[in-house]
């Protein structure tokens, strides 16, 4: 039976090692905390995946909280404008229904499964000496740690990483109390609100440890009114600052927050990381390989809500890379190649995210304010979360702009 340690107990590590697992070898996961500890822990993410990812989570029959959770059948974006009015307000339907489960609740029920199927936790900080000893007792080490010391063993790939800086700062609040949404109250939606120059928030059900909630989520642009939160650890001043900026930027979110209140004590976190991409192979002292995973490869800014599902995907695609390996060696040809087949695919998450972090093109303007007037447009733009690959025709590319949108526009007209 061929032995692989995972070091890392987020979305990409334990869905890997819980398929690995599944799939017959002899894994080991390495966290640096309980699973209790991880949920009496603050907030890890704001997580929304989508039904590719969800279905992933489904194969493999890890999707415990699909019934509790919240089904986000839509995707609404707002514009705002500079009266603190909406210049554009839609809601695009989904064709298969999102899922955010808080990550305390998920990871930390993940590690119990995969303790009871019989596999190995140890709980242990690791270090890179350490892998350089782990190396030689596995067939296979996965690192999918995205903080600390072992990232520092994967290279910064500078022809994939535009920015070098964080270009948000991140503030995160997880409440109960949100109304409803006027505008479509039947169902649930995560609402992504652009405020120009001044950032985006984003409002999406979740499930936590104490039941159904929202997630406020601002993303400032560094340096403006919404790049406040760095020195805040008041969870209670958090919450405050939070619903400030939205009477002032969003007040339509504001007219559903004004009851609202922490989930637990941990319910807040702030920070900023630049997006990145990684080579994927570390070397190791002693010249052992170890392969990357997750946000150690591919770090996204979550301004496209893309973290949790690129961590599942390359989760599935790297499980179908060992298996179809068999018996052969995991060396540095199978890994880039193993990296490689998912980068086939994030790679469009990558190019769309950073396109998003950037001022929009006149192109995309038009196709933002289209999704107000045609719905085929809105939907297909919702959509586009789960399967952003489809971009590539319809968004970035001024020319395949304006003719998707003629050719929407010319089938609705009577």
């Amino acid at each position: 039976m061929r032995k692989i340690l995972v070091v890392g107990a987020g979305q990409s590590g334990l869905q890997l090692a819980l398929g690995l697992q599944s799939s017959g070898y002899e894994v080991t996961v390495m966290s640096n905390r309980l699973a209790d500890e991880i949920r009496s822990g603050r907030v890890m993410s704001t997580q929304c995946m989508f039904h590719t990812a969800l279905q992933y989570e489904r194969d493999l029959q890890l999707n415990f909280w699909e019934s509790q959770a919240p089904r986000i059948e839509g995707l609404g974006l707002s514009v705002g404008g500079p009266d603190s009015s909406r210049a554009v307000d839609w809601v695009g339907r989904l064709d298969g229904y999102a899922q955010s489960v808080d990550q305390r609740v998920k990871m930390a029920g993940w590690m119990d499964v995969f303790v009871q199927r019989g596999g190995q936790l140890v709980i242990h900080g690791a270090t890179v000496s350490d892998l350089d000893y782990f190396s030689r007792a596995y067939d296979l080490v996965l690192v999918s740690a995205g903080k600390g010391e072992l990232v520092s063993m994967f290279a910064r790939d500078a022809s994939r990483s535009p920015y070098d800086a964080p270009q948000r700062a991140l503030a995160v609040a997880y409440v109960h109390g949100m109304g409803p949404r006027p505008e479509h109250p039947d169902f649930d939606a995560v609402r992504c609100n652009l405020v120009p120059g001044v950032g985006e928030l984003f409002v999406m059900p979740t499930l936590t440890m104490s039941g159904r909630a929202d997630i406020l989520f601002w993303e400032g642009v560094p340096g403006g009114p919404v790049d406040v939160f760095q020195g805040i650890r008041d969870p209670s001043e958090h919450l405050a600052k939070t619903l400030e900026l939205m009477e002032r930027y969003t007040p339509w979110e504001y007219a559903r927050a004004t009851q609202v209140e922490l989930t637990d004590a941990n319910g807040t976190l702030a920070g900023r990381y630049a997006p990145t991409v990684r080579e994927p192979i570390g070397r190791l002292p002693g010249g052992g390989l170890v392969l990357g995973v997750g946000d150690v490869v591919v770090a996204n800014d979550p301004i496209t809500g893309q973290g949790s599902n690129t961590a599942s995907k390359c989760a599935r695609s790297y499980l179908d890379s060992i298996v179809e390996h068999g018996d052969r060696e995991f060396d540095a040809e199978w890994m880039q190649a193993a990296f490689d087949r998912h980068w086939e695919k994030t790679r469009h998450v990558v190019r769309w995210t950073n396109a998003m972090l950037a001022p929009p093109p006149e192109h995309v303007l038009d196709l933002i304010g289209a999704g107000g007037r045609l719905q085929p447009v809105a939907d297909r733009f919702a959509n586009a979360f789960d399967e952003p690959a489809d971009l590539d025709h319809f968004f970035f590319e001024p020319d395949r702009t304006n003719a998707y949108l003629a050719e929407v526009a010319a089938a609705d007209r009577p």
